[in-house]
């Protein structure tokens, strides 16, 4: 098992350590103390009448020994002890990272220049409603994802994998990207030329643009020598939603998913090339970058 995928299964894990630590931890509050405090009086109880006798006989001991007795019998094992004082601590992380905040970190440049290598996000985990942890299955509607929206999904052919991207296209919506530009709906977006950007990393320059993507302005960066077209997209589910040409390609989003695509529009796999994130993948809308150790100029919101 590779690191990934027992990041992907870090609900899971942390789901049956609050289940277990909290099983002990119930057993011991409502039955395994009272059970230790009751062989505790029948010990001092037999220690009380033996030392009765003794003093009847004009023999006297000391009464600490009956402290220490008391402490012995009532301490309590150090496997319920550690997990009493850990429960706690779990379900707390369990609780926040289900229903409210997950953070995750920036793996690769996909989404350059919204979101740095090594940037370290907040998900928020209820705005496209509440799942039930592990099953990740939705109990309760809120909102649906917007276009623009920036967010965390399983990875539909791994989903032990979690990817982020951007929203481009909501169930109904058609997306032609044509000559790496995008048109939603018949409408062309509109895109705003900015300085070129440098990735640090790759030690490369990009041309960049600020992308308004329905009312949302964003930056995005293209690659003037990759291909137009999308090179070899696997077969995935509503393939037939989707044509291809020499020039990019067209999509109908169906009901229920969404098309994800990088703002490093020419270093993203994304859904050109696996397809839609179906609405039962969702994670969560990302939001909050709290720390990258790298530049903590970083630190802040981010569209």
């Amino acid at each position: 098992m590779n690191f990934q995928t027992i990041l992907g299964n870090f609900a899971l894990i942390l789901f049956v350590l609050t289940l277990v630590t909290g099983v002990i931890w119930f057993l011991d509050t409502f039955y395994l103390s009272k059970q230790r405090r009751q062989a505790a009086d029948r010990a001092l109880a037999d220690f009380d009448t033996r030392n009765a006798k003794l003093t009847a006989d004009g023999i006297r001991l000391q009464q600490s020994n009956r402290a220490d007795i008391e402490a012995s019998l009532l301490k309590q094992p150090v496997w319920i002890e550690y997990s009493g004082s850990f429960f706690p601590v779990i379900a707390l992380v369990f609780f926040l990272r289900s229903f409210l905040w997950e953070p995750f970190k920036i793996p690769s440049s996909s989404m350059l220049p919204t979101l740095y290598v090594g940037d370290l996000i907040l998900v928020n985990k209820y705005t496209y409603g509440i799942r039930l942890p592990v099953l990740n299955k939705k109990v309760i509607e809120i909102n649906n994802p917007q276009r623009g929206d920036v967010m965390v999904f399983k990875y539909p052919r791994n989903p032990s994998l979690d990817y982020i991207k951007r929203v481009v296209g909501v169930p109904g919506d058609k997306i032609v990207y044509k000559n790496k530009r995008l048109t939603v709906n018949g409408k062309e977006v509109s895109y705003e030329p900015l300085p070129d950007f440098l990735d640090d990393e790759r030690l490369s320059y990009s041309q960049q643009f600020k992308e308004n993507l329905t009312g949302v302005q964003h930056r995005i960066l293209n690659n003037e020598a990759a291909p137009t077209f999308v090179k070899d997209p696997y077969d995935f589910a509503h393939r037939d939603l989707c044509s291809y040409n020499s020039e990019g390609f067209a999509c109908t989003v169906p009901d229920g998913n969404y098309f994800m695509m990088g703002d490093n529009r020419d270093n993203s796999e994304d859904s050109r090339y696996w397809g839609f994130v179906p609405d039962q993948n969702i994670v969560g809308k990302a939001f909050f970058i709290w720390m990258n150790l790298g530049d903590l100029k970083r630190i802040g919101s981010f569209q």
